[in-house]
């Protein structure tokens, strides 16, 4: 998508004393999002536009659509704070001399076809390709883990009940309603390959076996997943039974078997080195739940936030895949000689 022409307010804003972190997360994700491949997913279900007026172009709605998941953000709202915000609107490349932001309405309408069409696991498998051939994502290992999305538990709506797609679940001694979050990572990167969505309810281990590419060998997981190679998903598959399950023991079992001594420490330390695996799809979890925002169900039903967590993983590939990039340039300066 071509920038919009310097304005008036891009020189004025140009002289500040310093850029906001917005800003920075904007342009970083702006730089290393690979547009084309991402426009050719949705560009066979878009609109052909032969009748009528023509449709606001792919990239500049997929645009928007990231706003709207990156600061989960409702369709008004992303609308109005591309008005409000410098940021948004130089992310958008919107000159509103010439033109306008795309309304909610047209928003809501795009989110439907990704939805719709299951663009989303598209965009992830688009993602996923981008790091492969550029060498950025390991084969042969996934780390495998779930974590829980909270939905709206209240009655107090139209038709008087909960998500019947969602369900509750206890977690230790706290309960939970909403759905299950499942996820496979690159065991060398952390990127996400696969993510899958159930009911809060449903055990992890049902899941593991959706998780595991075709050429993995090896799959971490926590003591959740104890017992997962006498599963009959797995011990029935030829290819998942051959698979090496590294999962995580239960602490309350090693400390039955092993008494307090060099034993259950050297058994500990064995635990503490999986765990140093498992927990690079933890990061994954941590920049989809805190950095950007999506705590609690955006929808009803599955799907459509099904849809939403494979965009949102997308993004936090990228996000990684951005820091780490800043990480190797800011090294290859230090390693220049000085002149």
């Amino acid at each position: 998508m071509e920038r919009a022409q310097l304005t008036f307010t891009d020189m004025e804003y140009s002289g500040r004393r310093r850029r906001t972190r917005r800003e920075e997360f904007l342009d970083m994700m702006d730089h290393v999002l690979p547009w084309d491949e991402l426009v050719g997913a949705i560009e066979p279900y878009y609109y052909e536009g032969k009748r009528g007026r023509p449709p606001v172009g792919i990239e500049r709605m997929l645009r928007m659509y990231l706003l709207q998941a990156w600061y989960n953000l409702s369709d008004e709202g992303v609308e109005d704070a591309i008005y409000d915000s410098y940021a948004f609107r130089s992310f958008m490349g919107i000159d509103f001399a010439a033109e306008q932001a795309p309304d909610a309405t047209t928003l809501c309408r795009f989110r439907a076809i990704m939805s719709e069409n299951g663009i989303g696991e598209a965009i992830l498998g688009s993602i996923t390709r981008f790091l492969e051939e550029n060498g950025r994502m390991m084969r042969g290992g996934t780390v495998i883990d779930a974590t829980i999305i909270d939905a709206p538990s209240s009655t107090k709506n139209e038709s008087g009940g909960r998500d019947p797609e969602m369900h509750q679940a206890r977690k230790g001694n706290e309960w939970f309603f909403g759905m299950k979050c499942h996820a496979g990572a690159d065991a060398g990167t952390g990127y996400v390959h696969t993510v899958t969505a159930t009911a809060a309810n449903v055990p992890d281990i049902e899941e593991a076996h959706k998780l595991i590419r075709e050429d993995d060998h090896t799959a971490w997981g926590d003591a959740g997943y104890v017992g997962i190679g006498k599963r009959p998903e797995v011990a029935g598959d030829g290819r998942l039974k051959d698979v090496d399950w590294r999962v995580n023991r239960r602490r309350s079992k090693i400390a039955k078997e092993y008494p307090e001594g060099p034993s259950r420490d050297f058994e500990r330390a064995l635990e503490r080195r999986l765990s140093s695996v498992r927990s690079k799809v933890e990061h994954a979890f941590h920049i989809v739940k805190d950095i950007f925002g999506y705590r609690k169900a955006r929808y009803k039903g599955l799907r459509k936030n099904l849809d939403r967590l494979h965009v949102l993983f997308a993004s936090a590939n990228m996000y990684m895949l951005g820091h780490a990039m800043k990480k190797e340039s800011e090294a290859r300066l230090r390693r220049q000689p000085l002149a």
